[in-house]
């Protein structure tokens, strides 16, 4: 099967590049898969990722991607695109943005299988964090993006209550549910020895700036160091794209000893930054989102402390990953919620547990297994249904003619099952 992986992709740092990465890096394993990445545009030269066939074709707040993505679809001649996509992978600017997402249903009209994967809805932004300047042009625009995303030949989303939200707003498309996914294969099990030995460490990652804010988690941590002097707090990751410098400013004001701000962490300091963490705080406003800290709090077994905002009690209900939840934008329930938990090595081991099993329930492998075997039926079922369109228009004179031709294409679906089986 060949798939062309519609995402941005490292080392370009847009949104969802993280995630578009770990699809590709597994879907490059699976022998049934000819994988080419359509990535965006790089600000400056740079070398790419080794072992990726990656035809960079399109661009952040570029009005064209919709006829670059499609010469470039024509080129690749895949069975499916992937689309990994949020509102504004395509530009943060009304047309940029829309002329993007219009792409999934023109790739469809080309005869091209076309997938999304929508990591948000529109509807559950907050708009006063999102610095959205026009709300109304937002919510007509976003309106008309959602029914053009419904246009492609299927679509995920990350959670049941999106679902909902689509079935009974639109009422139309093919919209299934799939697990967001941890980014490892198999996982290793947290080392409690990393963790509290002796100082704990709080970890907060994201891009900061708008609905992800610090003012509200360091006044916390303040508190909290009185109480529980063996305690740090760790900020990683960089400013938002909408609020530069940000981070800067906040470090200016308030980096000490026990204060560490890192910027941007690079993908291979990722994961011991996760191991040595005794909880990650996630002090956000809203949500744009399934939440990839959340994800990878589970893949590496971290208790998470999260605002109380309703995506993320959906998702501690949807995968199992375990969150105590603070009243969102109270400052004393935080502190409640993290001395709570750091006096409790129990309840932060049970935790960790938890997390970590729900992490190896939906391990990176499995997830892109389940979208490989729901491509693979639905290519059928598209064939089956033309071959029986065939042979009632009389385009095929001979019963042995449309057999073969049936037949060739079951040969074909069982050398990719024998493909895929070693690694299954």
């Amino acid at each position: 099967m060949k798939i062309a992986l519609i995402t941005s992709f490292p080392p370009s740092r847009h949104a969802l590049n993280e995630y578009g990465f770990h699809v590709a890096d597994q879907l490059r394993q699976e022998q049934c898969v000819d994988l080419t990445v359509l990535a965006d545009y790089l600000p400056a030269p740079a070398e790419e990722l080794p072992g990726f066939k990656v035809d960079r074709c399109w661009g952040f707040r570029r009005n064209g991607n919709i006829a670059s993505l499609l010469r470039a679809i024509r080129r690749v001649k895949p069975d499916v695109a992937w689309f990994n996509i949020g509102f504004a992978s395509f530009g943060d600017r009304p047309f940029s943005a829309l002329m993007g997402l219009v792409t999934p249903a023109a790739a469809r009209l080309n005869g091209v299988h076309s997938h999304v994967t929508l990591h948000q809805l529109f509807e559950t932004v907050n708009l006063e964090d999102a610095a959205v300047g026009s709300h109304r042009m937002y919510r007509v625009g976003g309106w008309l993006a959602t029914h053009l995303l419904l246009s492609a030949n299927s679509l995920s989303v990350l959670m049941p209550a999106y679902r909902r939200t689509l079935d009974e707003k639109y009422g139309r498309g093919q919209v299934s549910v799939r697990s967001h996914g941890i980014f490892a294969g198999e996982p290793d099990p947290p080392d409690f020895t990393r963790r509290g030995n002796p100082t704990h460490r709080i970890l907060a990652f994201g891009k900061w700036g708008t609905y992800k804010r610090l003012e509200l988690l360091i006044e916390a941590f303040e508190r909290l160091a009185k109480k529980f002097p063996s305690v740090e707090l760790v900020i990683g990751g960089g400013d938002h794209p909408k609020t530069p410098g940000y981070v800067q400013s906040m470090a200016e004001r308030y980096a000490c000893d026990r204060i560490r701000f890192l910027g941007y962490v690079p993908e291979g300091d990722i994961p011991d930054l996760f191991r040595e963490a005794s909880l990650t705080v996630m002090p956000y406003t809203s949500s744009a989102g399934s939440s990839g800290v959340a994800h990878l709090a589970a893949q590496y077994g971290v208790p998470v402390i999260a605002s109380g905002i309703q995506d993320f009690r959906d998702l501690a209900e949807h995968e199992g990953i375990a969150i105590r939840f603070f009243t969102p934008g109270s400052v004393d329930s935080l502190v409640e919620e993290m001395f709570v938990a750091l006096n409790s090595p129990e309840e932060l081991k049970k935790m960790a547990w938890q997390s970590y099993s729900a992490g190896v329930a939906m391990s990176m492998p499995q997830v892109v297994r389940e979208y490989i075997r729901s491509f693979r039926q639905q290519e059928r079922v598209k064939t089956l249904q033309l071959a029986a369109g065939l042979r009632r228009s009389g385009q095929f004179h001979r019963p042995d003619e449309l057999a073969r031709t049936v037949g060739e294409r079951i040969q074909k679906w069982q050398d990719e099952d024998e493909l895929a089986a070693p690694s299954a």
